[in-house]
């Protein structure tokens, strides 16, 4: 289990940012329709964000993702995985998601991540540089988005599985080979879903495929640290936004690093 109902992302809005977000429907290349929320900053930065929902799919914890990206200059796009078995209707608190979660194939997931991605590069202006990220089974598919042939700048997943079998969604320590991207890869140390084996199985992969990457992993955090609720987490939180926002600033094309 990942996020709650009334979970929400541990960061502050930023007192008077300018952005502009909307819940919008897109097409998948299979013809089905699929909800998604968009997010575009005022002043863009040239980064634009794919956001991977949990096991619940598209709720207000990753509208309000997208909403804190665009304040900081990057455009935001969080896509839904159940229409094709939920309809695109509004869901209330009620939403029986487990049945939806279980129907979750790969063949489907992936073609919504390119059309995502297809209309984060019809923004006008359009972004020169594309990320993902994503939570809990959106950490497995960020990492997995990698594998596409996209061109995406780098992803971020956020406690994703990188070993073993889930549903039909491959393994990301399988198919290293075929990531094209820079990975950062955020853990809580003491979530037992994913022990050290797992992370140090997914790292060795990496390595051997010669993949940019970087593992955190924060001591004593639970699966799902990354949440206003989690207090006792915040500085791991704080760190966790911090690194992913200088991860998207040194990938971006046409960005000046110090």
């Amino acid at each position: 289990m990942c996020y709650d109902l009334d979970s929400r992302p541990p960061i502050e809005p930023i007192a008077g940012g300018a952005h502009d977000g909307e819940s919008i429907t897109l097409r998948s290349e299979d013809g089905i329709e699929f909800m998604a929320y968009l997010a575009r900053p005022v002043q863009p930065t040239g980064a634009a964000m794919l956001i991977l929902p949990d096991v619940r799919g598209l709720h207000p914890f990753f509208e309000e993702l997208a909403l804190r990206f665009a304040e900081r200059g990057i455009a935001a796009l969080a896509i839904d995985y159940f229409c094709r078995t939920a309809g695109v209707t509004p869901r209330g608190d009620d939403f029986d998601y487990p049945p939806h979660a279980e129907a979750i194939r790969w063949g489907s997931v992936q073609a919504d991540i390119r059309t995502g991605v297809a209309h984060l590069r019809s923004l006008d202006p359009a972004p020169s540089s594309i990320f993902s990220t994503g939570f809990c089974v959106g950490g497995r598919l960020s990492s997995m988005s990698a594998t596409l042939g996209l061109g995406l700048a780098g992803v971020v997943p956020f406690y994703g599985w990188p070993v073993g079998s889930s549903r039909d969604i491959p393994a990301p320590s399988d198919v290293a080979g075929q990531i094209e991207s820079p990975v950062l890869a955020l853990y809580g140390g003491g979530d037992q879903g994913i022990p050290a084996e797992a992370r140090d199985a997914y790292d060795r992969a990496l390595d051997a495929a010669g993949v940019e990457h970087e593992t955190v992993v924060y001591p004593d955090a639970p699966h799902s640290f990354f949440d206003r609720k989690a207090g006792e987490f915040a500085a791991a939180s704080a760190d966790a936004w911090d690194r992913t926002l200088a991860f998207i600033r040194s990938h971006t094309a046409g960005t000046q690093t110090a």
